[in-house]
């Protein structure tokens, strides 16, 4: 394929995000590693880590909800406590993990934005600063991290370099779910770029240096990736969809980086969303068993000291609507998994459901702040504390829920 400047210079500046990477990759901080999984759309929290030990509940949803706990069904679902039940379609995926006390769930958890916009409340998660003032949209919360960290190695599951990540060091970028055994950029394009930009400075920013380095970082991650395509054609187990990209991300991180995103689409149920069965069990059963093998893929040593954050915008309306799904909310419920996790429960402040207790009459209430959480586990797991975990989540004070 034949390139002109003007072309190389317009491609160039579309892969910016991806190819420069702009800083001198270290050692992983004591091996600690951080995966944040957005769950883009607004999962419906509530089917999903359900309160079934709530009248309430099942009177709400007459025809979502799910049943109560009965080891002897298996569309029923699982009892975590008294109060509260997995999703059946996690029964062999991410059970398993709390049982041996590898996960916890955080329930009425978010941001005190009431926007209920997809697009607005998932700036405000990824940008991570105080609600009512001046939005930097050049300072995502996990660009901050990376920087108070300092010795990391960052990247992006995904196709763009996203909110989260914009700011500070330049972070590199792949969407892992598209991509076959070659890597889009032709050696000879990705050379004829290098070239242009040696010489190069944006700052104390060497470009050509950074260039070349990203395009190395490339080659490396498709690299694994074409090993780990040729390990599943010879017999190996190759699931679809968010597994199989989960799988790849858990070798990369293994081996390579230490700072990761990667959000998974498709949450926002607002008709026929289903129980036990049907489209949110089909699409919750996929994400259980991508992060599962995330955590056989990383190996045991590693997943001791990886912490996975599942994140959403917000939640759903707690009342079913009148097309058989859920429309935008307000709290939500994470989840944060890992080998070290103080897990096998469910974590920070709850309160007894009711119409009373509802957000507006109609969500979850959100009684932890996102900031507050991630903060507490940003301070355990890396030892942040001070001005540098100010940094990260400014006007924002951690809490510490043990999680870690």
């Amino acid at each position: 394929m034949l390139l002109d400047r003007r072309d190389l210079i317009a491609g160039a500046a579309a892969l910016a995000p991806l190819i420069v990477a702009g800083r001198a990759f270290a050692a992983p901080q004591a091996g600690s590693r951080m995966l944040v999984v957005f769950l883009r759309g607004a999962y419906d929290a509530a089917n999903i880590i359900a309160p079934t030990g709530s009248d309430f509940y099942h009177a709400s949803r007459p025809t979502i909800a799910l049943g109560k706990p009965d080891p002897a069904d298996p569309n029923a679902p699982i009892a975590l406590d008294a109060d509260w039940s997995l999703h059946p379609a996690l029964k062999e995926s991410i059970y398993p993990l709390w049982q041996k006390k590898q996960i916890a769930f955080v329930p009425f958890v978010g941001t005190d934005d009431m926007s209920r916009s997809h697009f607005e409340t998932q700036d405000t998660i990824e940008l991570g600063q105080p609600i009512g003032g001046h939005r930097n949209y050049n300072s995502g919360f996990m660009a901050r991290l990376a920087a108070a960290l300092g010795q990391d190695k960052p990247i992006s599951f995904t196709d763009q370099l996203p909110l989260c990540f914009r700011g500070g060091p330049v972070i590199p970028n792949i969407a892992l779910a598209a991509v076959g055994s070659k890597p889009a950029v032709p050696p000879k394009d990705a050379a004829l770029i290098t070239a242009m930009y040696k010489g190069q400075h944006s700052g104390a920013n060497d470009l050509g240096s950074s260039v070349a380095e990203g395009f190395q970082v490339r080659d490396t991650v498709f690299k694994t990736v074409d090993e780990e395509m040729k390990q599943a054609s010879r017999g190996a187990v190759s699931p679809k969809g968010f597994e199989l990209s989960a799988r790849r991300i858990g070798r990369l991180m293994r081996d390579q980086f230490n700072l990761a995103f990667v959000d998974v689409g498709g949450w926002d149920t607002h008709v026929n969303q289903g129980g036990a069965q049907g489209y949110l069990a089909t699409h919750i059963g996929e994400l259980g068993r991508g992060l599962a093998g995330f955590a056989d893929e990383i190996g045991p040593d590693a997943w001791r000291n990886t912490t996975v954050v599942v994140v959403s915008e917000f939640g759903r309306t707690f009342h079913e609507n009148g097309d058989k799904g859920t429309d935008h909310g307000h709290g939500s419920i994470y989840w944060v998994m890992g080998g070290g996790v103080n897990g096998g429960r469910i974590a920070g402040p709850q309160v007894a459901l009711s119409q009373a207790t509802l957000n507006q009459g109609r969500d979850l209430p959100v009684l932890t702040d996102y900031r507050a959480m991630i903060g507490g586990l940003a301070a355990r797991q890396y030892g942040l504390a001070g001005d540098r975990l100010g940094t990260v989540f400014p006007a924002a004070k951690p809490v510490d829920l043990q999680l870690i």
